[in-house]
């Protein structure tokens, strides 16, 4: 079955000034603990030992609720907004630094437009990866479990629902999913700032001038690799890239709006878009997900 991995992890939510508190430690057990997974069964195996022995779900259920209750936050409405409810500035940056601080992956982001309800994005997550840092909890109590999210705008749009764990791997190589998202965790920047808001003005919108911004701001750290950089312009002076650090897909948005430093500018990509990880992927991700419908006229 999947042992979670324990951490003694710091806060580290958009806006939090703590430090991440990931160091070569947690990065070493991480890799273990994914070696394990990788040499049994996979994830449908895994899922099948859980049911077999009717583990307690309370602990990664109520971290998705918390999700869902993070979402509801972005969208709710704004101060100039005259009471109609809040698209919300952020991107898929904020939904991947929501999941990562509930001990997730982002495995899937979609955003369709409907007839009736106008325009609805959803995420697919997987929880359980990383147990909750507030408590120690036995392996049986803390399942991997993924979730589905929708939402348009308004807190009234954001739905919650569970659904069944993918069985195979995301890039359909053979091996568990659960391993290989233990591995994009393992991967992440150990900069004491990654995903976290803050302001890109000041940095030229080049790959160059991004590199400078990520170690600057302290988003990656001395330890950290950065490599395959390309970058796309897009509307309003947003420029977004894709680079890989520690070989994970990242996603940067660089945008000289002041109310840009709402906005988380660096995330990982989702499961499923890791490879490839190019441009045009980034300035989609990058993308607005909400307007304030005051600002609309």
């Amino acid at each position: 079955m999947t042992t979670p991995v324990v951490e003694a992890r710091q806060d580290h939510r958009p806006g939090s000034g703590r430090e991440r508190g990931r160091g070569a430690g947690v990065r070493g057990l991480l890799f273990a603990v994914t070696a394990l997974v990788a040499g049994a069964t996979g994830v449908a195996g895994t899922l099948l030992y859980q049911r077999a022995h009717a583990p307690d779900t309370s602990a990664v259920d109520a971290q998705a609720a918390e999700i869902a209750e993070d979402l509801r936050g972005e969208l709710n409405a704004g101060f100039h907004s005259g009471g109609q409810p809040y698209g919300g500035q952020f991107t898929q940056g904020t939904v991947v630094s929501h999941v990562e601080a509930h001990g997730g992956v982002l495995l899937s982001a979609d955003t369709e437009r409907n007839q009736t309800v106008g325009v609805v994005h959803t995420a697919e997550v997987m929880l359980g990866l990383v147990p909750p840092a507030t408590e120690a909890v036995t392996p049986r109590a803390y399942p991997v479990r993924c979730y589905r999210y929708t939402f348009g705008i308004g807190t009234h749009s954001v739905k919650q629902s569970g659904m069944p764990c993918p069985a195979t791997r995301t890039d359909g190589r053979p091996g568990s999913l659960v391993a290989q998202l233990g591995v994009l965790l393992a991967q992440q920047p150990t900069g004491p700032f990654a995903y976290r808001r803050m302001t890109t003005a000041g940095y030229a919108h080049t790959p160059r001038g991004a590199e400078e911004f990520l170690k600057e701001e302290r988003l990656i750290a001395d330890g950290d690799r950065v490599s395959a950089v390309s970058g796309k312009a897009g509307g309003d002076g947003v420029y977004a890239l894709a680079l890989r650090i520690n070989d994970a897909c990242h996603y940067l948005r660089m945008d000289p709006s002041s109310t840009a430093s709402r906005l988380v500018p660096l995330w990982i990509a989702p499961a499923d878009e890791q490879d490839p990880c190019d441009a045009q992927q980034a300035a989609t991700a990058a993308t607005l997900y909400g307007v304030n419908p005051a600002e609309q006229g």
